[in-house]
């Protein structure tokens, strides 16, 4: 391939082969090149394809395997505390919903959070945020909903933002009101007006979130008060997710579908018409593995029908202090192959396209394409299978972020944290 004049690159990063995800397959090149320039792939191809160039920077990755960036859809990383107890008690037969109905579960989390300052959940969240990005994550979703009101929604969605600003990683914000029933109420339908008329008026006026939550469930909120929820989002201009079918089925994956949500997370009960709803709106599956092993669930989500119907299937850490103290994406990966049955081509598609889909950013990340931001990291393996294969174990070797070598930055991080 030839050009009269040469393409003009930023950076030029070669020897590697590539799984690209494109279309949610490795979609291999052996011995790839990537081109980059203004933060994004401005060529991709076998590097003996490669056509006149002129790059201000040259990289040998040395060999390994280059992949998009892991993108973690799903996570709840700004909160004050943990909840190793509660672990404990799970472990000594208590159920999640008899540890909530005790004043324990989101409560809990919610209390340490609202005394927390901005400061102190920056800082906490901050480590979390890393140990994502030191397993390959480049881009995450955070959810507010620990706060329950409308100063603390905004203070955490203000650290969320603060922590995009200050690290290495795209942050998108997720405003999670509808989460649990906070302890000044009693009444869950006064809570729902109190957030529809109060919390999600001022998050939009804001800017402060890109979509909206809701946790529809029996220990939550019913289908109905989440319908009014997600009525006030659209009327706002905000995109909608849901939590639903996590321990039983309330139809809030269908409720959220006519809505055209983004994605529809957990979903272990769905049926085949939450699927085919799913599928005609475009909705992402978010399957969440952590909770689902932290729980000790039994009922797996339905994944042959997911497939049969064409549903993305993304997967995330649901990194939180309860039910997923999950902090690698990677491990998310081999638990949604060796306990949902994924293979390890649909898990890393679901840590990257997929993930990237539910978050509304198809178009912009989740694969090496042109046009798309160049965030790629090169891991040290001989296989893409390997990614979710190794339980742990660092096999970053070089993390591209927007186009940039952040190598350097993880290693003072990591540096500062030995110190």
């Amino acid at each position: 391939m030839t050009h009269d004049t040469p393409i003009i690159l930023d950076s030029l990063w070669y020897n590697a082969h590539a799984a690209t995800m494109q279309n949610g397959c490795y979609n291999i090149i052996h011995d790839a090149a990537i081109g980059v320039r203004d933060g994004c792939i401005a060529w991709i191809g076998e590097v003996d394809t490669l056509p006149q160039y002129q790059a201000q920077q040259e990289h040998d990755f040395g060999g390994g395997w280059l992949t998009p960036g892991l993108v973690d859809c799903h996570t709840h990383v700004v909160f004050a505390g943990n909840r190793a107890g509660e672990f404990e008690q799970r472990l000594n037969g208590v159920s999640y919903q008899d540890i909530a109905k005790q004043g324990g579960g989101i409560a809990s989390s919610v209390n340490a959070t609202r005394k927390a300052s901005e400061a102190e959940l920056f800082t906490q969240a901050k480590r979390r945020v890393q140990s994502l990005m030191f397993d390959g994550v480049t881009t995450l979703e955070i959810k507010s909903g620990y706060g329950l009101s409308l100063d603390s929604e905004l203070k955490m969605l203000r650290v969320a933002a603060a922590l995009g600003r200050n690290l290495a990683v795209t942050v998108k914000r997720t405003c999670l009101a509808a989460h649990a029933m906070p302890a000044e109420y009693n009444d869950k339908d006064a809570y729902i007006d109190y957030v529809c008329n109060t919390i999600l008026p001022e998050v939009a006026a804001l800017k402060m979130a890109d979509a909206v939550d809701a946790f529809c469930e029996g220990i939550a909120f019913s289908a109905e008060q989440v319908q009014r929820y997600f009525a006030k989002a659209q009327s706002l201009g905000l995109p909608v997710k849901i939590h639903a079918e996590q321990l039983s089925s309330l139809g809030g994956t269908r409720l959220a579908a006519s809505f055209k949500a983004l994605s529809a997370d957990h979903i272990e009960f769905i049926e085949e018409q939450d699927v085919v709803a799913m599928a005609q709106s475009g909705t992402v599956a978010v399957l969440l593995p952590g909770a689902f092993y932290t729980l000790k669930e039994t009922q797996c989500p339905p994944i042959d029908l997911l497939r049969q119907y064409g549903v993305p299937m993304a997967i995330a850490t649901d990194a939180n202090p309860g039910t997923s103290p999950a902090l690698s994406l990677r491990l998310m990966m081999n638990m949604a192959c060796t306990l949902f049955g994924l293979t390890p081509e649909e898990a890393l598609a679901g840590a990257t396209i997929c993930g990237a889909k539910a978050l509304g950013l198809g178009d912009s990340h989740g694969s090496l394409e042109v046009g798309k931001t160049a965030d790629f990291i090169c891991w040290d393996v001989e296989s893409p299978a390997e990614l979710s294969y190794w339980l742990g174990g660092n096999l970053v070797k070089a993390r591209i972020y927007k186009g940039v070598d952040s190598a350097n930055k993880m290693r003072d991080i990591k540096q500062e944290r030995k110190n």
